[in-house]
Formats: C-alpha cells, sequence, structure tokens
C-alpha cells in the first residue's frame, strides 16, 4: 500500500537534515516500545479514545504499554511527528506485533472478531 511521501530528491539538501531529524525523539521511543512489547497503545490526555482503547484492552485480558504523549494544548508538533511516520490522522494509534492496526474502532472490531487473539496467538 503505497503512500504518498515527498521523495528526498524534492527535498533542498540545506533542510534535508531538519527534516530527517524533527523530533525524531518522540518516533524513536515509539519504535522501541513497539519493538519491545506485543501491544503499544500510543495516545494523549483529555482524548476520551486511546483511554477506551486501554479499557478494552483490560476487559479483554490483553496486557498493553501505553504511552501518553501531552494533551490538546501541548506537545502537539511532537505527536504531528508521530502522526507523519506512522500515516495514521488520530489517536490512539494501536500496534500490535510491531504493526498499526488503527485506533479504538478498529482495535474493538479486531477483540469482537477475534483476530486479536489469533494475532497475538
Amino acid at each position: 500500500m503505497p503512500r504518498p511521501v515527498l521523495d528526498e530528491a524534492h527535498i533542498h539538501p540545506a533542510v534535508q537534515g531538519k527534516v530527517s531529524t524533527w523530533n525524531h525523539d518522540i518516533v524513536r521511543a515509539v519504535q522501541a516500545a513497539v519493538a519491545a512489547n506485543p501491544v503499544v497503545v500510543v495516545g494523549m490526555a483529555m482524548n476520551p479514545f486511546p483511554a477506551k482503547a486501554c479499557k478494552a484492552l483490560d476487559a479483554a485480558g490483553v496486557a498493553y504499554n501505553y504511552l501518553a504523549y501531552g494533551n490538546y494544548f501541548n506537545n502537539w508538533r511532537p505527536r504531528s511527528a508521530l502522526k507523519m511516520w506512522t500515516g495514521w490522522p488520530t489517536f490512539p494509534m494501536v500496534f500490535v506485533k510491531g504493526t498499526l492496526v488503527g485506533g479504538y474502532t478498529d482495535l474493538q472490531t479486531l477483540i469482537d472478531n477475534g483476530e486479536l487473539a489469533a494475532l497475538l496467538g
């Protein structure tokens, strides 16, 4: 599934370094968590959907690692780096065995149809 990403050939050399390192710390932290944990939920305070995802996982008896990054009033720039990295526009971002499976509604669908258990099996 190709998605549009600006080719490096179309980024001026003077800004390539800035583009490649912009808020890279948050992306690396999430990458490390995703590599180390079977289920990771990335969310933010004040947004009810990350909490719903965590409650759904709790109800399903699935252990997870939760990473929270700010709220609607702060840390929006670092969170945008996550959105650009994944291509996913909203929070939460739910990863299962290294794969982005979507947000709360997508996670609940996987739980309801038994696919989450199969992915973790």
